[in-house]
């Protein structure tokens, strides 16, 4: 009785957080540096025509961005949760495993060799650095007897290192690289089309249903490698699963947005304050904060400082570093 109580419950949770979700894709329509009303929206959206200039902003700018922010935000959403299990870190993001880095050393190279200068040339180029970082990564982790949370941890944080010197090197030698490469780097919605996104839909797809079956095996995982064994976990296919799913999911959603930070990081507490720490319910919780929290930064930096905004990224920033702090302060205060 108890079992379907909670069930309920967190049943419940899940239908409230689809409705912020909508909620925040409604605000993401109406609000920025110019209002619409409802009305006006809806217009844009069935194609009933109306205002030309409203309906060019709706469709051609928010919507786009609205999507964007869907998909990135679940994405690093389900990203950071699988990081957290898989390392069991509580810190662990996308930039642990030398995505961000691997994707920026990539639009690097874009900007400096290719003469790529739009948002969405970056695309390939941001998704396979990020690939390859990350399997680089793995690959040093794993040596004779395979990944460990710490080897893990350790070449995460060497890669970066080293991935981060070599940007640092390019951008300090060619000044226009440095002045475009600076407005991709802080995290932005700006400048993508549906386009990006259909393109990089199925990579999100395959990541998101890898990471959603992974569940039941990452909180095996938590009880440590020999008693995960001993449950009959195959550790190293689960890994490697994992792993997978971070690439697609973490590289499509660096690929649209930017190495936006703190996503990935906070989604996961968040759920956890809801759901405990069974990691078939966290995933699931991940992809409506994860796609509302995104969305609803980029909201609130169209309007904080009108008609200029603020990037995602930054708004995400501000926004989650004293949500986790207070989460910290809170498992300090309960532990005492």
């Amino acid at each position: 009785m108890l079992t379907s109580t909670r069930r309920a419950s967190k049943a419940l949770g899940l239908v409230a957080l689809c409705a912020l979700v909508l909620v925040s894709v409604v605000l993401s329509l109406l609000l920025g540096s110019r209002s619409i009303d409802l009305s006006s929206v809806v217009d844009a959206v069935l194609g009933r025509g109306g205002d030309a200039v409203e309906g060019m902003v709706v469709l051609d700018l928010r919507v786009p961005r609205t999507v964007l922010g869907l998909a990135a935000g679940a994405a690093l959403g389900l990203a950071g949760t699988l990081m957290q299990g898989l390392t069991r870190n509580p810190l662990a993001d996308p930039g642990l495993l030398g995505v961000n880095s691997g994707a920026s050393l990539a639009v690097v190279v874009a900007i400096a060799v290719f003469g790529v200068t739009t948002p969405s040339g970056y695309v390939w180029f941001a998704f396979v650095g990020a690939a390859l970082a990350a399997v680089l990564v793995y690959v040093v982790a794993s040596g004779r007897t395979g990944p460990s949370p710490l080897s893990l941890t350790l070449a995460g944080a060497a890669t970066t290192a080293v991935l981060t010197s070599l940007i640092t090197l390019v951008l300090l030698r060619d000044l226009d690289t440095l002045s475009q490469y600076r407005f991709w780097s802080v995290g932005s919605l700006v400048g993508r089309d549906l386009g990006t996104a259909a393109t990089l839909a199925p990579f999100l797809a395959v990541g998101a249903a890898a990471a959603l079956l992974l569940g039941r095996s990452l909180n095996s995982l938590a009880l440590g490698d020999d008693l995960a064994r001993g449950l009959g976990q195959r550790v190293g296919i689960v890994r490697i699963v994992a792993g997978v799913a971070i690439i697609l999911l973490c590289g499509s959603a660096t690929s649209l947005a930017g190495p936006l930070v703190f996503v990935g990081l906070v989604v996961p507490h968040i759920a956890r304050r809801f759901v405990g720490s069974d990691y078939r319910w966290i995933l699931v919780y991940s992809i409506p904060l994860g796609a509302a929290l995104l969305v609803l930064a980029d909201t609130v930096g169209r309007l904080v400082a009108p008609p200029s905004e603020l990037e995602a990224g930054i708004v995400v920033a501000i926004l989650g570093a004293p949500v986790l702090i207070a989460l910290v302060l809170r498992d300090r205060a309960v532990t005492r």
